[in-house]
């Protein structure tokens, strides 16, 4: 048997900011490198699988694969990991950098470094990473991609970046036409330049002497469930070599043996597919069938092994959730997952998997608390769930806390970083700086935009998405990620409106839904069920209001002329599960069904709510 020299391998990550274009570079990496067939067809945006990411657009899971690079003597398999771009999902990109040696860095030529960019550029010099910037979408019209690379060569500065790390090999590329250059006045014809520059740069995995003749060791990054092999577990062979049918065993971080298994699969990856190997070296990133407990930070080892290898720390949590039965008049029509026990194991299951998500009990037992980095992951875990048929009651969003030596309660900071039209920036500060938001930098962008830089309590931007793009008429983008845990601001002011409450159970009435509309905007239409102590609209005021949506006209036997007109209402405002969520108070809750988005009063009958007001007083 020979052993494949190291030389023939590259591990490197693909980072950017949401929306730079690393799933469609890597779809062009694929293709022209010719791990998918010139004459076959491949889905655009090929990585991202899941039916979330291709609905919003989004990669929300770190997935592996690999292309073969043949222009040299020798053929270089690089292993590609492609990594979620919202910071909402940097724990998915925390724990895979342990994998790789290089990261691919995509900066967007028009918009430059932005927060994201910054979040996991630092996770990665701090690992040693050698970085290749690419700035992308250089043919954009109002691309300068001159100032995006001065900003990131002062963004890796800012960032400690080592003498090497800072001498990076920079590269102007359009990854959706499918080319990459040393320079703007390159010919552009493929993504040449690219492979050969990642060959070139990116070290060969490090090993050991005698890596290859000790016992098999690996740490288990990422975790999934397949319906026919079980738990699978992907991460990069540290020692040793791997094959189908062998026993192995898993430690958890404190050494204590978790289970012994037969491995079922040792799966690598060719192109957008696992398939089958009979053996696996180090350095190379594989995927292992078979284990049963293991999961995500535990290692995957020979029998003879006792240390189990270090994880990669990840930062912490900034939100909580409290997820429970859904217990409403409407419960258990639309889901057929609504008992606690089959809730709290999927969350459970969950948590196994993300490293960013932690789960606990409440003290009553009767509902699970939730804990994870953003509104949109904690989102998109409900939004799974209802697909799945699950019906659940979801709480108002809560900022995780800490408490120093000295008592002093610290709550988490993000900075955000926004771009708005000159006309609206007076506005986004205002009501910014009214949340305890903090200032830090001001200066002009392209176009008439302004770039605000900010440093605000994670509570402060809770529900505030809505009202910043009402403010700014949809035209402002405003991007966020965790800067720190700092001394409590204070209290916050929350949403000024009150809602209007249904005072019965039934099929809202046209007639009655004409009637409140002077009261303020629904969010249901006729037709459509309601119950009491369900939300079934904002009020104009800022008290909340008990109404009846039932009402029927009072029909008699005279006609009077010009009163049979047809009744016309205004579309109702329909929140999404992320709007509905940030919206609710801490007295509300969001019912969630597969089919229904509602939201209700914790108390459904009027005298409990006025009785617990009168407590919390």
């Amino acid at each position: 048997m020979t052993q494949r020299t190291n030389e023939a391998l590259r591990n490197i990550a693909i980072i950017a900011h949401v929306d730079h274009g690393k799933t469609t570079l890597v779809d062009e990496m694929l293709r022209q490198s010719g791990a998918v067939a010139a004459h076959s067809e491949m889905a655009e945006r090929a990585m991202d699988s899941n039916d979330i990411e291709r609905e919003r657009g989004i990669t929300i899971l770190a997935k592996c694969t690999s292309v073969l690079w043949e222009q040299g003597d020798v053929p270089v398999r690089l292993n590609i990991v492609d990594t979620p771009g919202h910071a909402d999902f940097g724990g998915e990109v925390e724990r895979i950098l342990s994998m790789v040696d290089g990261c691919l860095l995509l900066i967007d030529a028009a918009e430059g470094p932005m927060p994201q960019t910054k979040f996991v550029l630092s996770k990665a010099l701090a690992l040693g990473l050698k970085p290749v910037v690419v700035l992308n979408k250089v043919d954009r019209p109002n691309a300068d991609p001159d100032a995006a690379l001065d900003a990131t060569f002062d963004l890796f500065a800012a960032l400690g970046a080592n003498d090497e790390q800072l001498d990076f090999p920079a590269l102007y590329a359009s990854g959706r036409d499918g080319w990459a250059d040393d320079s703007l006045e390159g010919s552009r014809e493929n993504l040449q330049p690219l492979f050969e520059t990642v060959v070139r740069h990116v070290p060969p995995p490090e090993l050991e002497d005698g890596a290859a003749d000790a016992p098999f060791c690996m740490l288990a990054t990422t975790l999934e469930a397949d319906p026919y092999l079980g738990r699978i577990l992907t991460g990069r062979i540290v020692s040793g070599v791997v094959r189908p049918g062998i026993t192995m065993k898993a430690l958890a971080a404190d050494g204590s043996e978790i289970e012994r298994v037969r491995l079922s699969k040792v799966l690598a990856f060719r192109g957008l597919k696992r398939q089958p190997v009979e053996e696996a070296f180090p350095g190379d990133i594989v995927a292992l069938a078979g284990y049963s407990n293991a999961s995500v930070a535990d290692t995957l080892c020979d029998l003879a092994v006792t240390e189990a290898l270090p994880a990669q720390p990840i930062d912490p949590p900034t939100l909580s959730i409290t997820i429970a039965a859904n217990d409403s008049p409407l419960a258990g029509r639309e889901g057929d997952k609504v008992q606690s026990r089959v809730i709290r194991d999927r969350l459970l299951r969950q948590a196994e998997g993300d490293v960013a998500i932690s789960v606990t009990e409440t003290q009553n037992r009767d509902a699970m608390e939730v804990a994870g980095r953003g509104e949109l992951q904690l989102g998109v875990l409900i939004e799974n769930m209802r697909r799945e048929g699950f019906e659940v009651a979801v709480s108002r969003p809560r900022v995780v806390t800490r408490t120093n030596e000295d008592g002093t309660v610290l709550e988490p900071i993000e900075e955000i970083t926004i771009d708005v039209d000159d006309e609206f920036s007076g506005t986004v500060i205002e009501k910014l700086t009214r949340r305890k938001a903090e200032l830090i930098e001001m200066t002009p962008s392209s176009g008439g935009k302004t770039r605000l830089l900010m440093h605000a309590p994670a509570r402060a931007l809770i529900g505030y998405h809505g009202e910043f793009l009402t403010d700014t008429r949809g035209t402002g983008i405003l991007n966020r990620a965790y800067l720190e845990h700092a001394p409590h601001k204070g209290p916050i002011e929350g949403r000024r409106n009150g809602v209007l409450i249904s005072t019965g159970d039934g099929d809202s009435v046209p007639f009655a839904l004409f009637n409140l509309e002077d009261r303020g905007v629904m969010f249901i239409g006729p037709g459509e069920k309601v119950y009491k102590g369900m939300v079934i609209g904002e009020n104009a005021k800022d008290d909340d209001l008990d109404v009846n949506p039932l009402k029927a006209k009072q029909l008699t036997n005279i006609r009077a002329a010009g009163k049979d007109e047809a009744v016309r209402l205004t579309t109702p405002r329909r929140l999404s599960l992320e709007e509905a969520i940030a919206y609710i108070n801490d007295d509300e809750l969001v019912e969630v069904t597969p089919q229904s988005i509602r939201l209700r009063k914790r108390e459904l009958e009027p005298h409990l709510r006025k009785r617990r007001a009168k407590e919390s007083v």
